[in-house]
């Protein structure tokens, strides 16, 4: 399991990442693994969303499942937000001071959809200051490993679109654009975190689609207070 180093002074705040050891290997398994999660770190209400690869944010104040969401938002103490994926990025998001949480879970699509603003967005309407918030982005699949076709390079920025001799189609690196639209949205780059690890090419540590041919295990961000 990974904590992210950007949140281990803030005692009240639980933040992580699960490794291969941790979650089943089955999405259907995934349900218990969370539970695990919210038993493990003392959350009785934890909530998860339904996710389309889309940019759909929900405010959430309670347990349960959320369809058709990519985005949790919650201002509530004692509920624990988690977010799954198998090479999409998971990003979590705290304004500690104002007690409001977020975790939205970003591959290409929402990325090009920009989840990440919308959960930030959420989060300000609430009373969150994207200027307070840390950001954590988690392992995911890293520019070596994301060749990517025409039509998908062309929905990003040239910037971060990787282009070299050997390499038959245009690769993308996802995490730059994610730090890029955290900055954006306003939040500071000091008080973001990317973690470097790539899941495609450490299939010992990760779960990856890509990698293992549509593998059905998951990862888990989850995020809470109490």
């Amino acid at each position: 399991m990974i904590r992210p180093a950007l949140f281990a002074d803030l005692a009240t705040l639980t933040a992580g990442f699960t490794t291969r050891a941790f979650a089943e290997p089955t999405a259907e398994a995934v349900n218990g693994a969370r539970q695990r999660l919210g038993n493990q770190f003392g959350f009785s209400d934890v909530a998860s969303a339904g996710q389309v690869h889309g940019s759909n944010v929900a405010v959430v104040r309670r347990g349960g499942h959320i369809p058709a969401h990519d985005g949790l938002v919650t201002d509530q103490a004692d509920l624990l937000l988690t977010v799954i994926s198998a090479d999409c990025a998971l990003i979590l998001l705290a304004d500690a001071e104002a007690g409001i949480l977020g975790a939205c879970h970003s591959g290409w699509r929402g990325t090009v959809a920009n989840v990440v603003q919308q959960t930030v967005d959420t989060m300000t309407t609430l009373g969150a200051s994207a200027a307070r918030m840390q950001a954590y982005v988690s392992p995911c699949i890293g520019a070596e490993a994301f060749e990517v076709g025409e039509d998908v390079a062309a929905a990003f920025d040239a910037s971060v679109v990787v282009r070299r001799p050997e390499w038959p189609r245009p690769h993308v690196d996802l995490k730059a654009v994610l730090a890029e639209q955290l900055r954006a949205a306003g939040v500071p780059e000091a008080r973001t975190e990317l973690d470097e690890a790539c899941t495609a090419s450490d299939t010992a540590r990760f779960y990856s689609y890509r990698a293992e041919g549509g593998t059905p295990g998951r990862l888990i961000g989850f995020l809470g207070r109490h």
